[in-house]
């Protein structure tokens, strides 16, 4: 008897509860949703499949993607579309300052695609699109997260000179997994950029994020916990990888929220400002919260 291959597809393993989310839907995030359409903007909130949009919509939060929405890299954890990228939008940073002026954000993040077909990686236009904020809405907090630049520092104190409140760029996951997650990454590179920051502007909060999930060790994890700080970083967030699509890289396993409290006590020892753990922490989740963390820090 010949028997269909379908009946050995093994069923999608059901989420765990703790990562269940409701749908979008609020006044607020429609009302978010239709600025961005207007102006033409993206955000890594919808291109990369945040489970936390409909929350941190809600609440009037979000994270503008600028650089176009076409990244150069093609890392096998991420969901932004790569390829050949657009021609630079000059006005992106204008927009960008005129939706958080509309929004009425005290913290914005800013973050992008990376660029590598660009010579300073884009790094203008980051910090183009901080001084036009800073024109615009004088009381907001700016956080950008960035790209590596390819290790270009020039492009890093560009950034660093437009003045940020806060520096973020994502470790992701430990060095063994580089190769296989972050082909267009290296991990040394990263922890130097981290660093470089912190010595070039010890009052700009350095901040970074990790995955977990993907196959990576605890010993290993504790191991870049001490890499990070090593480097300077005050502020950590550690998130469950999820899978965006069957051609992203597998999930290995999902961990428990005693788990993600067990990783938050191990990177407090360790002498960070503040730590967000959890299945459903992103980079920018509570990041009012984060930047408070480090402020509060810094004063006494």
């Amino acid at each position: 008897m010949t028997v269909s291959p379908v009946e050995f597809v093994r069923p999608r393993a059901p989420k765990p509860e703790w990562l269940k989310v409701r749908a979008p839907g609020s006044e607020n995030y429609l009302r978010l949703k239709g600025i961005m359409q207007d102006l033409h903007l993206h955000t890594v909130c919808e291109e990369a499949r945040c489970p936390n949009i409909g929350e941190c919509w809600h609440h009037g939060t979000a994270t503008f993607m600028i650089l176009g929405d076409v990244c150069t890299r093609a890392c096998a954890y991420c969901a932004v579309s790569h390829g050949k990228p657009h021609e630079l939008d000059a006005a992106e940073p204008e927009r960008v300052a005129d939706a958080i002026g509309k929004m009425a954000l005290k913290h914005a993040v800013i973050t992008s695609v990376d660029r590598d077909d660009l010579p300073d990686g884009g790094a203008f236009i980051f910090a183009e699109t901080i001084r036009q904020t800073r024109a615009r809405v004088p009381g907001c907090r700016i956080e950008v997260l960035i790209p590596d630049f390819q290790g270009i520092e020039s492009s890093l104190r560009a950034v660093l000179d437009a003045g940020p409140d806060v520096l973020n760029h994502n470790i992701e996951t430990v060095p063994r997994l580089y190769r296989m997650a972050r082909s267009g990454g290296r991990y040394p590179r990263s922890l130097e950029l981290l660093d470089r920051s912190r010595n070039y502007t010890p009052a700009i909060a350095t901040k970074t994020g990790i995955m977990v999930g993907l196959g990576e060790e605890i010993d290993e994890v504790v191991s870049v916990f001490e890499d990070l700080r090593a480097a300077g970083v005050s502020i950590l967030t550690i998130g469950q990888y999820l899978r965006p699509t069957p051609t992203h890289a597998p999930m290995v396993r999902y961990y428990h929220p005693d788990e993600f409290a067990d990783l938050k006590r191990m990177a407090l020892s360790k002498g960070f400002v503040h730590v967000e753990s959890g299945p459903l922490v992103r980079s920018s989740y509570h990041a009012h919260e984060q930047a408070d963390a480090f402020e509060l820090a810094t004063s006494r």
